[in-house]
C-alpha cells in the first residue's frame, strides 16, 4: 500500500473517539488523575502490541512510554508531549470534561495543551499498525507528566537513558514548523521611594509613579546578543503582577501618602545564543536610566528560580534537519502547501521539553495541533487539524524509520 492510500483510510470517528476518552481524564497536572491517565495510554499501547513500561518520575508519578519495535536496520523516532494540563478556569459554555465533538471542533480543557498531540501520535501508530506496515526503526512514543512544572517527566526520561535518532514534540503549533523557541525566566524588581503627604508630594519619591514608568519600558524590550533578527523576534519581557503602597508590608491604609515602596514581578524570553546574564545586565541599564529619571529612587533586581522546579532553557534545530524535512514533506503531501517553519509566533515564546530532549543530544523538531484556541475557556481543537496531523506523523514515521 502506498502513502497516499495510508493516510487516506485512517479511521476519523476512531481517532476522534480515542481525544474525546483522553479528554474525560482529569489529568490536572500533580494530581491523581495523571497517574490514571498515564495508565489508560499504557494499556492502549499494549493493545497495540508495543512494548510498554510505566516509569517513576517523583512522588507517585509516572510517564507511559511504548516501543513499537522495528526490524532493524532504520533510525528510531520519539514523540513527546505531556499528559498535564491545567485546572478549569471560568467561563467556560461546555462541559470542559466532555470531549464534546461537534461539525467542527473538539472541546475539553487540556485538548490543546496537549491531548491532541497526544492523540495523534497514538493514532498514527495505531493507523499504520492496523494497516499492517512494518518498520525498520523503532517509534517511541512517550506521554509525560510534569511539563508544568519544567519537564520533570521528560527529563526523568532523560536521566533513565531513553534515547531517539530523531524527536518530534506535540505541543500546539497549529501544524506549523517550529524550529526555534525561547528560554524563560521570572524575576522580582524593587522600587524604593520616599515618603510624603500629599501636601508635600513635590518633596516625595513616588515609587508607584516610577512602576508606571518603568513597566512600558520593561514590556518593550528586547536584548542584546541575539544573532539575528529572527532571534531577537523572541525576545520578550512581560511585567505581570505590580503592587505599590507604603513600606515593605504595602500598608494601604493610608492612600494620603505618596507610596515609596513597590515592587514588580514579570518574566522575560530570549533566544538561543543570548543569555539569562545578558538578559539581567539590559534590565539593570534600564533600572539605572529609571533612577536618574527619579532622583533618590533606589531599585534592586532579583531573578526568580523557583525552588525544585528545572528551567526551560532555548530550543534551536537545523532548518534542514532530516526530521524537519521530513515533516515539511509530510505537511507537502497532505496539504499540498509549504509547511510554515522557523521561529514561528506566539509558540516561539512558549517553553517545551524539546529543549530538554535537544540538550541530550537528539535532533527534533516542534509540531502539533492546537494552538489557537490554546489555555482559555472553551479551550478546543480544528478537528481538521487534529486529522491532519495524524497523517503527517504517520508519513513522517514512514520516511524517518523506514517500511521494512
Amino acid at each position: 500500500m502506498n502513502p497516499q492510500d495510508l493516510i487516506a483510510r485512517i479511521d476519523e470517528k476512531a481517532c476522534l473517539d480515542i481525544l474525546s476518552a483522553m479528554v474525560r481524564h482529569r489529568s490536572h497536572s500533580q494530581t491523581p488523575g495523571e497517574r490514571t491517565l498515564a495508565a489508560h495510554m499504557a494499556d492502549a499501547m499494549r493493545r497495540l502490541g508495543l512494548d510498554v513500561e510505566l516509569v517513576p518520575v517523583e512522588a507517585d508519578r509516572v510517564n507511559a512510554v511504548g516501543r513499537w519495535r522495528g526490524q532493524g536496520g532504520g533510525r528510531s523516532l520519539m514523540f513527546n508531549g505531556h499528559l498535564d494540563t491545567n485546572p478549569v478556569t471560568e467561563g467556560w459554555t461546555v462541559d470542559p470534561y466532555g470531549g464534546k465533538v461537534d461539525d467542527k471542533f473538539i472541546y475539553g480543557i487540556g485538548v490543546s495543551n496537549m491531548k491532541a498531540g497526544d492523540a495523534a501520535y497514538f493514532c498514527a501508530v495505531k493507523s499504520l499498525i492496523d494497516a499492517g506496515v512494518k518498520l525498520r526503526g523503532d517509534v517511541i512514543l512517550t506521554f509525560v507528566v510534569g511539563e508544568l512544572q519544567g519537564g520533570v517527566g521528560t527529563l526523568a526520561l532523560i536521566r533513565q537513558g531513553l534515547r531517539a535518532d530523531y524527536f518530534v514534540n506535540s505541543e500546539p503549533t497549529d501544524l506549523q514548523a517550529l524550529t526555534m523557541h525561547a528560554a524563560a525566566f521570572t524575576f522580582i524588581i524593587e522600587l524604593i521611594g520616599n515618603t510624603r503627604h500629599l501636601s508635600k508630594r513635590e518633596e516625595a519619591v513616588d515609587a508607584i509613579t516610577a512602576a508606571c514608568d518603568l513597566i512600558p519600558r520593561l514590556n518593550a524590550m528586547t536584548f542584546s546578543g541575539a544573532p539575528s533578527e529572527q532571534h531577537r523576534s523572541i525576545n520578550r519581557c512581560h511585567v505581570g503582577v505590580v503592587h505599590g503602597a507604603l513600606g515593605r508590608n504595602l500598608e494601604e491604609w493610608r492612600p494620603p501618602q505618596v507610596a515609596d515602596f513597590a515592587r514588580i514581578q514579570g518574566s522575560c524570553r530570549y533566544a538561543p545564543g543570548q543569555t539569562e546574564a545578558q538578559v539581567l545586565a539590559d534590565i539593570r541599564a534600564e533600572l539605572a536610566a529609571l533612577e536618574s529619571r527619579f532622583p533618590g529612587l533606589k531599585t534592586t533586581l532579583t531573578p526568580e528560580h523557583l525552588q525544585g522546579r528545572p528551567a526551560m532553557p532555548t530550543f534551536e534545530a537545523a532548518r534542514d534537519s532530516a526530521i524537519v524535512r521530513a515533516v515539511n514533506r509530510a505537511y507537502r503531501t497532505v496539504r499540498d502547501a509549504d509547511q510554515p517553519t522557523g521561529a514561528i509566533r506566539p509558540p516561539a515564546f512558549y517553553g517545551t521539553d524539546a529543549a530538554h530532549l535537544q540538550h541530550a543530544g537528539m535532533e527534533g523538531v516542534v509540531c502539533g495541533p492546537g494552538g489557537r484556541y490554546n489555555t482559555m475557556p472553551d479551550e478546543r481543537v480544528d478537528i481538521a487539524d487534529f486529522l491532519d496531523m495524524i497523517r503527517i506523523y504517520m508519513l513522517t514515521i514512514l520516511e524517518i524509520c523506514g517500511a521494512a
